[in-house]
């Protein structure tokens, strides 16, 4: 990855749209927690302490390698290695499920929705807490609500995240250019997406989508579609 100055006009930039992809969901209890995996094992820890406070009796793990994560957990698929940081906590294997085939985030609603199916578990799942890193929980959910077959049919869910700021969040395992790459690459994809029936449309402000157009001008383009 080019190594680019990030000006104090690019990181204002990239604060609103960090903050434009969160979506403060309040939570609830649910039949499952539903954790759809990448590079950012802040994002298992989250799920795990969901399910230790009572939230859900069930924690899903989806995920196997993505362009991000390609070699980065030595071939483990992503759901795996999210799985045994659940584990370490306290999670019961007997409380997990694991999809470990999925390489990006549609793949991760309908490859769930097959293992579920075939597991005799999707009777008993009227609502989720879908958990993702906090620039991805927007995309998350217009995902999940077209592509998710139980959603027509009133599966209620929430998306939620780690609770970070946007100064909080980039750290040695997720650099802040390697993140504003990232999320401003969804934000396009949010705008593009739609058309090709992969989500939902989502309002993106103007405001938005121009500090997302400075940012790419400045160099950070690296994960457009």
């Amino acid at each position: 990855m080019s190594q680019i100055q990030l000006s104090a006009s690019n990181n204002t930039d990239a604060s609103l749209i960090y903050n434009y992809h969160r979506l403060h969901h309040q939570l609830s209890s649910a039949s499952a927690i539903f954790c759809l995996c990448s590079l950012d094992k802040r994002v298992a820890v989250r799920a795990a302490d969901l399910y230790l406070s009572g939230l859900a009796p069930l924690l899903i793990f989806s995920g196997g390698e993505g362009s991000l994560t390609e070699r980065r957990f030595d071939g483990i698929p992503e759901a795996e290695v999210f799985a045994a940081i659940a584990r370490n906590m306290g999670v019961p294997d007997e409380a997990m499920v694991v999809e470990s085939r999925s390489t990006n985030t549609g793949e991760n609603v309908r490859f769930t929705y097959m293992l579920l199916e075939e597991k005799g578990l999707l009777g008993e799942i009227e609502s989720f807490i879908l958990v993702q890193k906090p620039y991805m929980e927007r995309r998350t959910y217009a995902t999940f609500v077209k592509q998710w077959p139980g959603t027509e049919k009133n599966v209620k869910f929430s998306v939620t995240s780690p609770v970070l700021e946007w100064d909080q969040y980039p750290n040695e395992e997720n650099p802040r250019e390697l993140v504003i790459n990232v999320m401003v690459g969804d934000l396009v994809r949010l705008r593009e997406y739609p058309a090709k029936g992969f989500q939902i449309p989502q309002e993106i402000p103007p405001e938005v989508w121009a500090a997302a157009e400075r940012l790419i001008n400045a160099g950070y383009r690296e994960h457009l579609p």
